[in-house]
């Protein structure tokens, strides 16, 4: 199973990514704006694993792969030598934060079930979630994602980004 939906921002569409990240700095973020994307990002995806744990139970080689983002990693945002240093606010990138919690809980949870759970970032790939102001492409963007999705020995618990790097939670 691929928990791959997510939203950045829940305001005016189209708007340019450094003034979506400068709404969602926590000192003048719309709390109601955090809870739509919340909502999607981190209930939403506990609500749909939920539901299809039974299922999953069922499986040989049951996979939860999230997507996540760097930008969810409190060890990479507090670090400052960084690249995205600065850019952890309380919309998105909490909510990723959130999420890899969630991934880690369910990894601990569902290990004796040996249900593999993992957190994977796509880079930052050009798509609507950034206003296409992304680096890197769709084609690009999927393949650490997939790789995780078709790995049956892979470790689970563990949070991978692009060419299989390890992202620290």
């Amino acid at each position: 199973m691929v928990n791959n939906a997510a939203i950045s921002h829940a305001g005016k569409p189209g708007r340019p990514l450094e003034e979506v990240m400068q709404a969602n700095r926590a000192s003048v973020a719309s709390l109601e704006e955090m809870r739509s994307v919340w909502e999607t990002n981190v209930f939403g995806v506990l609500a749909v694993t939920q539901a299809f744990l039974p299922l999953l139970r069922q499986s040989k080689a049951a996979r939860i792969v999230n997507v996540s983002s760097a930008l969810g990693s409190l060890t990479l945002n507090s670090d400052p030598s960084w690249p995205y240093y600065g850019s952890f606010e309380v919309i998105y990138g909490a909510s990723k934060t959130a999420l890899n919690a969630i991934t880690l809980s369910l990894a601990i949870e569902l290990k004796e079930a040996k249900i593999n759970v993992r957190a994977v970032s796509p880079g930052f790939t050009a798509t609507a979630l950034n206003n296409f102001q992304g680096t890197d492409t769709v084609e690009e963007g999927s393949r650490e994602p997939i790789r995780v999705v078709l790995d049956e020995e892979g470790p689970s618990g563990v949070f991978t980004g692009p060419g299989e790097a390890m992202v620290p939670w």
